[in-house]
């Protein structure tokens, strides 16, 4: 669970920096938005941007974890492990959601 935190991390960082290239095809005009709202809708860029929301939601969840930690609770090896498998559920459930009321809104 430590090492999907750090990976998460750092694909937050790098999903940080493609939402900065977004915004600033915005404020390029029409024809570097239009390029950049393509590849956000291609295949690839939906595979990218769905594994940022998991990224994002895991991230989330797990720092959450570790914050109830710090408050003292968790540290029993039973509920440690319930709480790794909880997040690693709640996250792939949780972005499901998203998606699935995300694309539904978009048809």
């Amino acid at each position: 669970m430590s090492i999907l935190h750090r990976i998460t991390g750092v694909s937050l960082a790098v999903g940080g920096i493609s939402l900065v290239w977004w915004l600033m095809s915005i404020a390029a005009g029409g024809d570097a938005y239009a390029f950049a709202s393509r590849q956000w809708a291609s295949p690839m860029g939906l595979i990218f941007l769905f594994g940022f929301t998991l990224a994002l939601i895991y991230h989330l969840l797990n720092g959450i974890r570790h914050l109830l930690w710090d408050a003292g609770w968790g540290f029993e090896i039973p509920k440690a492990y319930a709480s790794g498998y909880a997040v690693f559920v709640l996250g792939f459930l949780i972005t499901g959601i998203i998606w699935f009321f995300g694309l539904r809104g978009a048809a």
